[in-house]
């Protein structure tokens, strides 16, 4: 695959819930053409994640591509680095919501408890 002419991003990975597809956030710094103050931009890309292994919080790299869908013009090339700490706050914070669901679903109907 010749990677010549296409452009090429790096960003980081926020949601990974669609099948084959992420939202990557790609973050880069402006400069105002008046105050030359610094302005934060941030773009948000799906990206064609073919084996599904993006994780949330992973650095990754993007290739554009052909339109794969509506959205979807971008296909991650690599994986940069993974963020472990991310992913152990997500899935904690997903077993702390099962189990408040859990609560509640086994918690006696008919209102207040004596």
């Amino acid at each position: 695959m010749t990677t010549g002419r296409r452009k090429r991003r790096e960003g980081v990975v926020v949601s990974n819930k669609m099948d084959k597809t992420v939202v990557v956030v790609v973050e880069r710094l402006v400069r105002h053409a008046q105050y030359h103050k610094f302005l934060r931009q941030r773009e948000r890309y799906k990206a064609h994640d073919e084996k599904n292994q993006c994780r949330l919080g992973d650095r990754v790299r993007l290739i554009e591509t052909r339109p794969l869908s509506r959205d979807k013009r971008w296909a991650v090339q690599a994986i940069l680095s993974r963020s472990e700490a991310l992913a152990d706050v997500i899935a904690t914070a997903e077993a702390e919501k099962a189990a408040a669901k859990a609560e509640v679903e086994t918690a006696p109907e008919g209102g207040t408890t004596p």
